[in-house]
């Protein structure tokens, strides 16, 4: 029986991950709002659904299944460890988190706060900050702080909310500087977003649905691991608490950060993908400050913008909103709300004469008239400390001095990071582990005592060069440009740091190319008895 005895009131759902699940009272009362249901119109990989037709799932099926995930560990846990006091409004606030973690994020995902905003300047807004403005603004608006009393949830446990979508960073001096919860229940900040050792419920899904819907096998077991996860005492001084796994486990984690790179590899940072999202984004940006708004009056309401269109002569509501922020700088949420992936469509259609770049932008990329990946290189760990700008400058002088027409626009440098999780470092070795004699004992598994067959390095750099050019002419230019710049830098490109060393195949000899084109008569092959 759930509590309050409202078991009536669960929402009962069919993922095409998880199965059923089943959804708490509260959680539908959250998801019932305009700005949970604006994740439905979120692409869940950006712009990957270009490049793999599958990949047309959205921010909020992959919520659902956070707040399920987050759910079954936490309940997982109190079941197993009764001394660890989990207590119901703490197994609610952990799945109110997997509910409401991406609740912040802007057109296209990952494209609008990583591409978008720091083309404009905003390179400090992050997804997770916005979530916790937006999750603010949807209890306030949809006047939801009675159905949080109704279920025993204070202002504290929306704090603790709020500090589990953030996670946990790394203690200052072994202080405890959070309000949602003590030190003694520290281990609840890592479900949701884990930023000791990267294994979290929002991974679990995003692995398990990306890889679904883009045909990627995926050979972890989220399922396996909840089993398996146990609270350890991590230091004895400041009685520090970590989830742990079973130390038979750790060859499954390490093929979770192993999918992790897979997938990364294979569609996050695909070429097209990237370049796709290149273009998006300069379409955006071109858009910026060239668009209206509905902008909120003190004394409540909106009012629109408008401009009288020069080709048709009437007024005309750009229903483009970029401009999200006030006149401080700060996002407002308010607008924020009404930013979806639709903004590429409103872009297209629109009429206005001061997007007619921005919409041809998006039109080639309907057309498939693509910029050109020129070059690509993976130089040695910390070879290239030069920032993207600066290589763009330097492949620029060399076309200069080719007497290329190629303007230095036409150029992009793209880096690409590929690692676990945790930059150089492996996410393994920041992970605890108990074996089946004693189940309280933290262990750490280091690599070598598992594997010779493990990565040596946990992350690597590739810088990629674009160019808009069309031309095969120009494009052959920028490609010897890069190959030049790439020579000077000590980088080797893609084909010949692959291919280097080995043998260069032979070219056939002429009896050998008439012997293929003109094979015997089958009568003068003998037949084989068996």
């Amino acid at each position: 029986m759930a509590e309050g005895g409202l078991k009536d009131e669960f929402k009962v759902l069919n993922d095409p991950i998880h199965g059923h699940i089943e959804i708490h009272p509260l959680c539908v009362k959250i998801m019932d709002t305009p700005q949970f249901q604006r994740l439905r119109y979120l692409k869940q990989l950006g712009g990957a659904y270009f490049v793999y037709p599958g990949a047309s799932h959205n921010r909020f099926e992959h919520s659902l299944g956070v707040c399920h995930l987050a759910g079954q560990l936490v309940t997982s846990l109190k079941d197993r460890q009764p001394e660890l006091e989990i207590l119901e409004p703490d197994i609610l606030c952990v799945k109110i988190a997997g509910l409401c973690h991406d609740l912040g994020h802007g057109p296209f995902s990952h494209l609008f706060d990583k591409f978008f905003l720091p083309a404009i300047g905003k390179k400090h807004i992050k997804h997770e900050d916005l979530s916790l403005k937006m999750f603010d603004y949807l209890v306030e608006d949809n006047k939801l702080s009675p159905e949080f009393e109704k279920y025993k949830l204070t202002e504290t446990d929306k704090t603790f909310i709020k500090e589990l979508i953030k996670g946990r960073e790394n203690d200052q001096n072994g202080e405890w500087t959070y309000e949602g919860r003590p030190k003694e229940k520290g281990f609840l900040y890592d479900i949701v977003a884990n930023k000791r050792c990267e294994i979290d419920v929002d991974k679990w899904d995003y692995f398990a649905r990306d890889c679904h819907m883009l045909g990627i096998n995926n050979n972890f077991d989220h399922a396996r691991c909840i089993k398996y996860a146990r609270v350890l005492k991590v230091d004895d001084e400041t009685g520090d608490l970590q989830i742990g796994f079973r130390d038979k486990e750790v060859g499954d984690l390490y093929d979770m950060f192993h999918t992790r790179n897979t997938l990364h590899r294979r569609a996050y940072q695909h070429i097209v993908t990237k370049i796709i999202e290149k273009m998006i984004t300069e379409a955006l940006r071109e858009a910026y400050d060239k668009t209206k708004i509905a902008t909120s009056k003190p004394n409540g309401g909106t009012e629109e913008q408008a401009e009288v269109n020069s080709k048709t002569g009437k007024p005309e509501t750009i229903r483009t909103k970029l401009n999200i922020f006030d006149a401080d700088g700060n996002v407002d949420i308010k607008a924020y709300q009404k930013l979806t992936d639709s903004i590429f469509e409103e872009i297209l259609w629109s009429t206005d004469d001061k997007l007619e770049q921005a919409r041809g932008t998006l039109v080639k990329i309907l057309k498939r008239e693509l910029y050109k990946c020129v070059g690509e290189t993976c130089p040695p760990p910390d070879a290239i400390k030069k920032e993207e700008d600066k290589i763009k400058d330097e492949v620029w002088d060399i076309l200069q001095k080719m007497k290329s027409p190629i303007k230095k626009e036409d150029i992009i440098v793209d880096f690409v990071y590929l690692d676990y999780g945790k930059k150089k470092d492996n996410p393994i070795d920041h992970a605890v582990f108990y074996n089946k004699e004693n189940r309280d004992k933290p262990l750490n598994i280091k690599k070598k005592e598992l594997s010779n067959m493990l990565p040596e390095n946990f992350e690597e750099q590739k810088i990629r060069c674009y160019c808009k050019r069309e031309e095969k002419g120009r494009i052959a230019e920028a490609k010897k440009a890069f190959v030049k710049w790439c020579k000077e830098n000590g980088c080797p490109l893609s084909d010949e740091s692959v291919f280097a060393g080995m043998t260069p195949v032979k070219d056939r000899t002429k009896r050998q190319k008439e012997q293929i084109e003109n094979p015997p008569p089958s009568s003068s092959v003998k037949s084989l008895k068996y």
